[in-house]
């Protein structure tokens, strides 16, 4: 029963996260299937890899050093940060090599990156709330950690593999061969370097007033990087004022309907009106990206066929839309 109590609150509130990603990607939605299967990665791959080479390397340390703390500290503050944001961001990577036309922006990296995670997440809560809690402290330690890992901690991995997604997306979208090369290392760096600062600053001080720090300097972080998200929103918001602008010109969508798909709200609105609506309404934000990544990239994957594929579409469903 506790494991399946462990299950519960383990994967249910990293399911609720990955909603909350998926919503705010407002202007152009990413393949539903796409993210399932990195959630999927972060839950198996990422978790499965992770707990097989930390604990392999923390059985080294202690062998080498003889020493269950320096085990324990080599483990949380070096090992696990690097093996962990490796095999999470890896998930991104794949996205970014094969699957490169729904990788068009900065805040696609932090999508893909999030979802990964919250995977990885919901494994190891799991682990977490049953083998530390329920173990250690019974049912009282079982939802003790089940606070811990969901409410004070709950976006602490999204929040580090964010910064390997936005790394690859300023790659993806940047000419400069010096910048596409090194943006990908730096991001997987400060993903690494965030990782290993909350597992090494709270305990450092100790106690509650560790895990008080510490989660104040999470929060802190976590907030900024909504804010960046934000900012992100309103600059795919941007994008899609000013590439549609010439298509209300050309009478493919009328000006009711441009100033629609500019709403923040829309994607969330638009299916109460119909399938229809809603495609429609994708179908501008798709459209408005890859007149953008036609401009910035050229005419890789055939950017300009696609264009013509999407106004296409655009002329079909524009009547059944008001």
């Amino acid at each position: 029963m506790a494991l399946i109590v462990s299950l519960f609150f383990g994967f249910v509130p990293m399911f609720f996260f990955a909603a909350v990603v998926y919503w705010l990607d407002r202007y152009e939605k990413e393949p539903k299937i796409l993210l399932g299967a990195t959630f999927f990665w972060g839950v198996v791959i990422a978790a499965g890899g992770a707990f097989i080479i930390n604990t392999a390397f923390g059985m080294g340390i202690y062998a080498f050093s003889g020493s269950e703390s320096a085990a324990e500290l080599g483990t949380t503050s070096i090992v696990a940060p690097i093996v962990e944001e490796f095999l999470k961001g890896f998930a991104v990577v794949i996205v970014f090599l094969m699957f490169r036309k729904e990788f068009d922006s900065v805040l696609d990296g932090i999508i893909y990156a999030g979802i990964a995670a919250l995977g990885f997440a919901a494994t190891e809560n799991t682990l977490y709330i049953y083998r530390n809690g329920y173990l250690d402290g019974g049912w009282q330690g079982l939802f003790f950690l089940t606070f811990i890992r969901v409410v004070v901690v709950g976006w602490q991995h999204p929040f580090y593999t964010a910064f390997t997604g936005i790394g690859l997306a300023v790659s993806r979208t940047n000419k400069n061969r010096l910048v596409k090369f090194i943006a990908p290392f730096i991001g997987y760096g400060v993903a690494v370097t965030t990782h290993a600062f909350h597992n090494t600053f709270g305990g450092l001080i100790g106690g509650l007033g560790g895990l008080a720090a510490g989660t104040f300097v999470d929060w802190i972080g976590w907030a900024c990087m909504f804010g960046f998200i934000i900012w992100m929103v309103n600059n795919e918001r941007n994008i899609v004022k000013n590439h549609l602008r010439s298509e209300v010109v050309s009478g493919l969508i009328s000006q009711a309907q441009y100033q629609k798909a500019l709403s923040p709200w829309n994607m969330t609105t638009a299916g109460f009106s119909g399938k229809s609506a809603a495609r429609f309404y994708q179908v501008c934000g798709e459209l408005s990206h890859k007149k953008e990544q036609l401009i910035k990239q050229g005419d890789e994957g055939g950017n300009t066929a696609i264009i013509e594929s999407l106004r296409n579409e655009l002329a079909t469903l524009s009547p059944r839309v008001k």
